[in-house]
């Protein structure tokens, strides 16, 4: 788990205990909004930590929930204080994805799937490069800049000393078979993949075209899971103008055994590694 403060990870804590106390006192979010004079949907921003919490917020919520222990209230306030500081993703501007950065910087292990691209834990710099212009077209030189530098950044936790417990992805054969920025991008890519699988916290399969329909053909997703038992699971979508997380058991148990599927439909470690071999010497051609 990284040293310094999580501000993500901090805002969801303090979120999940919000929520706690007020099921414990029998209340629905409308009924704290309505006592709060507030919308309905800030209460349910702040129980999933997609919202900034202030130490007023805390306060008022406290209040509303009859919270006297002052070691409590005081441990929510500094939870919502740790909340508000910056991430070192922050450093490089607006970030889009910036709330799953920061889970992900927090996450003991990852299981993606990915059937388009090469996930970005693995990605080269000029394929992170042709992957943003080819998606994003509009976006500036220096946006695109600073993006691929963050991705660049958080491949730092596959190989440093926070590294990973366990990175496992499945990616579908088109992803190989992509040409994205060119024959020596995609060649430099390929020997990336062989690289990093060599790695004994990474695991890659690859789900060969000769295999068919399965069913991570539906959209990728992403399983993260994290050290401390009050952190719960975490299903993560991409999406084009907003992102969306699942952390409800029913969900987390789909998904979980919907990768289980997409490991069982893949080509094994060694299979896997041999058809990336196959594309890297193509690309080389």
């Amino acid at each position: 788990m990284s040293a310094s403060i999580n501000p993500t990870v901090r805002r969801r804590r303090l979120g999940a205990e919000l929520r706690r106390l007020r099921e414990s006192k029998g209340m629905t979010a409308e009924e704290v909004a309505g006592r709060l004079m507030v919308s309905q949907s800030k209460i349910s921003r702040l129980e999933n930590g997609r919202r900034s919490i202030s130490q007023r917020d805390v306060r008022d919520l406290c209040d509303v929930y009859n919270v006297d222990d002052a070691r409590m209230r005081n441990s929510l306030m500094e939870m919502a204080r740790e909340s508000r500081q910056r991430g070192w993703w922050h450093e490089f501007g607006d970030i889009p994805y910036s709330v799953y950065i920061g889970l992900e910087a927090e996450a003991s292990s990852i299981r993606a799937y990915e059937s388009s691209f090469v996930p970005g834990l693995l990605q080269t710099r000029e394929y992170a490069e042709a992957v943003v212009m080819g998606t994003q077209p509009d976006t500036e030189a220096d946006a695109i800049r600073r993006r691929v530098e963050v991705r660049l950044k958080r491949q730092d936790r596959l190989t440093g000393e926070d590294r990973f417990a366990s990175f496992w992805s499945v990616i579908d054969e088109a992803v190989l078979a992509r040409e994205v920025g060119g024959k020596p991008v995609m060649s430099d890519q390929m020997a990336r993949l062989l690289e990093v699988g060599e790695q004994p916290n990474v695991t890659i399969q690859v789900i060969p075209f000769v295999h068919g329909a399965h069913p991570g053909m539906t959209g990728t997703f992403s399983l993260m899971e994290f050290p401390e038992s009050a952190d719960s699971t975490v299903v993560y979508f991409e999406g084009v103008t907003s992102d969306l997380y699942l952390e409800k058991d029913v969900d987390v148990r789909r998904y979980t055994g919907l990768y289980d599927h997409l490991r069982a439909a893949a080509l094994s470690v060694v299979e896997s590694r041999a058809l990336i071999v196959n594309y890297a010497e193509a690309y080389q051609r």
